[in-house]
């Protein structure tokens, strides 16, 4: 600023420094006027002015046309996925939609809206009771196993890179070895020339060897001797017999984590799960108890005729060579049958209602083994559980699950003869094993228990349906390893392992802002989130199936020849027994599965504190890891959400982060859930089908419960879940469904699961004793409890009718 300068600065400088700086002449000048300095500004500065303007103008003009051609925003218009798999799971869904989807309101009756089209595409088979979407994809599994075992055992260039056989080529060999075995059971039932010629034969050896255990004196008709008469020891025997064919008369009997110490196997005592009708209700219908007794007497003529009959007298030379044990002599078998029938009756009604039986406040009795056996002297508890658990293991304590039940069974047998007990165990074994006779003795039960389900009573499934199903139950986890790797992948089971974890941390997020709940419940909650052990696919330990020696161990007691179905699977029962009982005195082994890679289910273990999700659910159209993630959220991820929401329902809200049976909520935060799982109970107890006289036979609401809470809490928590996950990846959409938002087809492909329907005498049965809602009160109740379903469908009123996460 003090400096001058002589030199002359640049042009473009000159107007910018003299503001600022005073004139190079020693006296000032005078101020000229603005417009006279502005005009003579514009005369030094033409040029530079025009060519200012003329860059403006192409940068406009460039500005303009660039605007003009620059692709549109990618938010502005969502990518459509064409590939096959998602033009797969588009049609799927476009085919179950009711072909007047358009102009249904989904805030009325979403159910039909989304399944209106799966009713009309799918008719139940003469065989079945009800299907549903899961049904769909089992049989898809079974047709998948059916060529499986069909096949030869694959060679080195069929293996999939997700093998055993891979991964292992040292032990090749027994890994086929295991597939033998595995063919060789397919093979012996899928042999109806041998099995009918086998007849009825098989099921009255073990018949006999009842008679032979527990025989009775010959008598005159109507002459009845009483169980705690002489030769009273001799039911010990006989049950331990029935028990490892894994029968359970009288009482259910088994081994399992003690709830309230989850690490240490504990004795278990129980009501039967079936006493001989499926349900207790039945007992109360005057018609069906007809129907009953007179099978019962049908079949009871078939297997013993009386002398009249002209196979008695071989019958009665097979019975004295063979030397088996005398079986109670009988007037009329419809006699026999009235007895068996009213011993049924006394035990349904001494047992538990269903929701009382799945009420761990009411099943957890611990008990000393003399206490217990003190309840049942008639059946010498202590002697039997003994006789089945291993010899070095010393029996402390068990659980009652009904403690009035067995005050309840010590009346009823005081009052029945041995007569009368023989034929009911007799019966027990018909009941069990009639489905692997083939013979036409056993059809006036297989009629009857048809008909019970609104089944064509002369139907049965295709042979192949039902021997996919024996090796299943027999040898199942060696039928898992060959499932894995024609239907699994890593890919899968990193996805699958991905939206659990979403899953879990959105419930979290929604324990947080649970305001019900007080703050140190909801920490110890969230604690118990974190600790949930998530199985995914299949698993690799006990067994490991993976590992072809670890499945020839498992398996190495069963004996399997391709000729003999019947005792193939008696080999096989004994073995899920013998498993279980060999157990007590070890710890919990918290690597087992419940259930095998095939099955389209998943479950929550309350005292193990984990949610497994087989192979078998994680199939189209359920899971795919091909198609929109919204697809597999919104079904996939809403089941495990369901299996989570468990740790917190009716039933898993008592078990603490390490699965301990134990109260650790606050009385404040119990009342808070009491009062909202009310609403469920009421919601649900609204919804009805046709009873047995056509009046409304409404959903046991208090049965339902877990289940209805479960649903709710799953749904919302995988709806949060995708909505973070599409922030991070957005998602494509699906061609021919531009009708439905993204968000919207979440709650498409969550219904779309339960689409299904069923004959009115299975729903009856269902509503009996399934602690599941109808599909379709599944479909209409959870969207009825979600805002988030009602936000995305504009629905008039967005508040849920039943709320807790």
């Amino acid at each position: 600023m003090g400096e001058t300068s002589t030199s002359q600065a640049p042009v473009d400088e000159v107007d910018e420094r003299a503001p600022l700086l005073g004139s190079s002449e020693s006296e000032p000048n005078e101020p000229e006027a603005p417009a006279k300095r502005a005009g003579k500004w514009v005369a030094r500065n033409a040029v530079l002015i025009s060519v200012s303007l003329l860059v403006l103008a192409v940068i406009i003009i460039l500005c303009i046309f660039f605007a003009s051609y620059r692709p549109k925003k990618p938010t502005t218009k969502t990518a459509l996925c064409l590939t096959p798999a998602c033009v797969h799971a588009s049609s799927e869904i476009l085919y179950n939609l009711s072909p007047d989807y358009k102009n249904l309101d989904p805030c009325d009756d979403f159910e039909e809206l989304v399944c209106g089209g799966w009713d009309e595409r799918h008719d139940l088979r003469p065989d079945q009771g009800d299907a549903f979407t899961g049904t769909i994809m089992s049989e898809n599994s079974q047709m998948l196993l059916r060529h499986i075992l069909e096949a030869p055992y694959p060679e080195d260039s069929d293996h999939s890179s997700f093998s055993p056989a891979q991964l292992l080529q040292s032990v090749s060999s027994v890994d086929q070895q295991n597939f033998d075995k595995l063919k060789a059971a397919y093979d012996a039932c899928m042999d109806e020339a041998t099995i009918n010629k086998a007849g009825v034969n098989p099921l009255l050896e073990v018949v006999h060897q009842i008679a032979e255990l527990f025989p009775v004196t010959e008598s005159v008709v109507h002459k009845r001797t009483p169980l705690l008469g002489k030769g009273k020891d001799d039911i010990l025997d006989l049950l331990i017999f029935l028990y490892k064919l894994g029968l359970s008369p009288l009482v259910s009997l088994g081994a399992g984590a003690d709830d309230k110490d989850p690490d240490v196997v504990v004795i278990q005592v129980s009501p039967p799960w079936r006493i001989g009708l499926p349900a207790k209700n039945y007992y109360e219908d005057p018609k069906i108890l007809k129907e009953y007794k007179d099978t019962v007497a049908q079949v009871l003529e078939n297997l013993y005729p009386d002398d009249k009959h002209e196979s008695a007298a071989l019958h009665a030379d097979w019975m004295r060579s063979s030397g088996h044990g005398k079986i109670a002599a009988r007037g009329k078998a419809i006699d026999s049958s009235n007895e068996i029938v009213e011993f049924e009756k006394q035990l349904a009604a001494a047992s538990p209602n269903p929701e009382d039986a799945q009420d761990v406040t009411k099943y957890y009795n611990p008990m000393s083994l003399k206490d217990a056996d003190s309840l049942t002297p008639q059946i010498q508890l202590a002697n039997v559980l003994q006789k089945l658990a291993p010899l070095d293991y010393t029996i402390n304590r068990l659980i009652i699950a009904s403690p009035q039940y067995m005050n309840n069974l010590t009346q009823i047998l005081f009052s029945t003869s041995r007569e009368t007990l023989q034929t009911y165990f007799i019966w027990k074994v018909v009941q069990a094993f009639s489905s692997e006779i083939e013979a036409d003795e056993i059809k006036p039960y297989t009629r009857f228990s048809n008909k019970l389900q609104g089944k064509d009573p002369d139907s049965s499934p295709e042979r192949w349906r039902t021997c996919v199903g024996h090796v299943d139950d027999g040898l199942g986890w060696i039928l898992s390893r060959f499932f894995v790797e024609k239907a699994f992948s890593e890919k899968a089971k990193n996805f699958g392992d991905q939206i659990v974890s979403d899953i879990k941390e959105m419930f979290i997020e929604k324990l947080k802002k649970t305001k019900w709940m007080d703050k140190s419940v909801v920490e110890l909650a969230i604690e118990k989130v974190h600790k949930i052990v998530q199985k995914i696919g299949y698993p690799t330990k006990s067994p490991d199936i993976m590992d072809p020696p670890s499945l020839q161990h498992y398996y190495e007691s069963v004996n399997i020849t391709p000729s003999t179905f019947f005792q193939n699977t008696l080999s096989m029962s004994r073995l899920v027994v013998s498993l279980q009982w060999s157990s007590l005195g070890k710890p919990v082994d918290r690597n087992e599965w419940g259930m095998t890679v095939p099955t389209v289910n998943a479950y929550y273990n309350p005292p193990g504190n984990e949610i497994v999700f087989p192979a078998g659910i994680m199939q189209f159209p359920v899971f795919d890891v091909n198609v929109p993630q919204y697809l597999s959220y919104g079904a996939f991820g809403s089941v495990s959400g369901h299996e989570l929401s468990h740790a917190f329902d009716s039933t898993g809200r008592h078990y603490d982060q390490n699965g301990n049976y134990t109260d650790w909520w606050t009385n404040s935060t119990v009342e808070g859930f009491k009062e909202r799982a009310q609403c469920f109970v009421d919601q649900y107890a609204k919804y009805t089908v046709p009873g047995p006289d056509n009046k409304p036979l409404h959903v046991n609401g208090k049965l339902t419960l877990g289940e209805n809470i479960a649903d709710a809490g799953g749904v919302s928590a995988a709806f949060a879940a995708w909505q973070k996950r599409r922030a991070e990846t957005p998602n494509q959409d699906l061609p021919g469904l531009e009708y439905f938002t993204q968000d919207q087809l979440f709650f498409v492909s969550y219904a779309n699961w339960w689409c299904g329907k069923s004959r009115k005498e299975t729903a009856i049965n269902r509503i009996y004793t399934d602690p599941h809602a109808p599909k379709w009160a599944r479909i209409l109740g959870t969207m009825a409890n979600s805002r988030d379903f009602k936000d995305s469908f504009k629905c008039k009123n967005r508040e849920p009718v039943c709320e807790l996460w």
